[in-house]
């Protein structure tokens, strides 16, 4: 029963919410072993005891015997929240629903790349690669578009000729669950993606193809989310840095928190559907001053 019923549930979240696929495979692996242990338990017990609390404690308690984090209970309870809902327009589904608890879990401050050494990434060629190929013009701007829009790796993917407008400024991107929205690139971005565009149309011109994805492979074709993760990565160590896309993600909204931004312009910039989310900056840049602070003041009690 219960497994039809997520299966159905699945259906809905892809067709009718429009969730990525991330999102939805996330939901499945959080639901699928619960709900089995549901229905081996069920095998047993009489429908007035189904929704005891006393079998969802079990199951808490066994994933955290198993090592799972705090963080990770917390997400399996909003994907059973969000099932319950679901379950809940139908009465026959009433011994399947729980009070769900709240799970408590310290956030980790997201790391992220000093000013200056984020700066020092667009200085000079990366490693002995000729910076006027166009394999290097392409990792570099995915560095540059990815630091100078926050943007995420599938959201840059996923980026076609047709979605720049070079006049304003402005690209559009589809970020999480297909929500639209419009980042602006800077002047100096804007100048590294013509000469780019240039040397992407004499690549595709010799390999005789097309393509409307800003980005492509070593064959004119669309370059992937695993890619780009991987040749972000590559360029960092060509700078003797260690970085992921997120990172220079991370690094977009906390340099403009320390430039004086808007928390909530940079949340739209981000797409982000939450405020609270967004926030989280705060703390990044609350961090940095006392660092600052026990550095460089004599009562700090820093000792030398």
């Amino acid at each position: 029963m219960l497994q039809r019923a997520l299966k159905e549930y699945i259906e809905t979240l892809t067709t009718r919410r429009g969730c990525s696929a991330k999102t939805i495979e996330a939901y499945r692996r959080d639901l699928t072993p619960w709900i089995a242990f549901l229905e081996e338990k069920y095998a047993a017990l009489p429908d007035t005891k189904k929704n005891d609390p006393l079998l969802l404690r079990l199951y808490l308690r066994g994933r955290s015997e198993a090592g799972v984090s705090n963080r990770s209970l917390a997400r399996f309870l909003s994907a059973v929240s969000g099932f319950q809902k679901y379950l809940s327009v139908s009465t026959k589904y009433k011994p399947c629903l729980f009070k769900l608890p709240r799970m408590k879990y310290s956030t980790a401050i997201p790391t992220f790349l000093p000013q200056k050494q984020a700066g020092e990434l667009f200085v000079g060629p990366a490693g002995s690669r000729d910076p006027k190929s166009f394999f290097y013009r392409r990792d570099f701007i995915m560095i540059a578009l990815l630091y100078a829009t926050g943007i995420r790796r599938e959201e840059l993917a996923s980026i076609r000729l047709t979605d720049i407008d070079r006049t304003s400024g402005l690209i559009t991107v589809t970020g999480k669950g297909n929500k639209v929205r419009v980042v602006p690139v800077g002047d100096q971005t804007l100048a590294d993606l013509k000469d780019y565009l240039a040397e992407r149309a004499r690549f595709l011109q010799a390999h005789g193809t097309s393509s409307e994805q800003l980005l492509l492979n070593r064959y004119g074709g669309s370059l992937s989310v695993r890619s780009i993760d991987r040749l972000v990565k590559q360029f960092g160590r060509s700078k003797g840095v260690e970085f992921t896309p997120h990172t220079l993600r991370h690094s977009f909204a906390t340099h403009l928190l320390e430039n004086g931004a808007d928390l909530m312009l940079i949340k739209e910039i981000l797409g982000h559907a939450s405020l609270s989310t967004t926030q989280k900056y705060t703390h990044v840049t609350a961090e940095s001053m006392k660092k600052v602070y026990r550095k460089a003041h004599p009562r700090s009690g820093t000792k030398e």
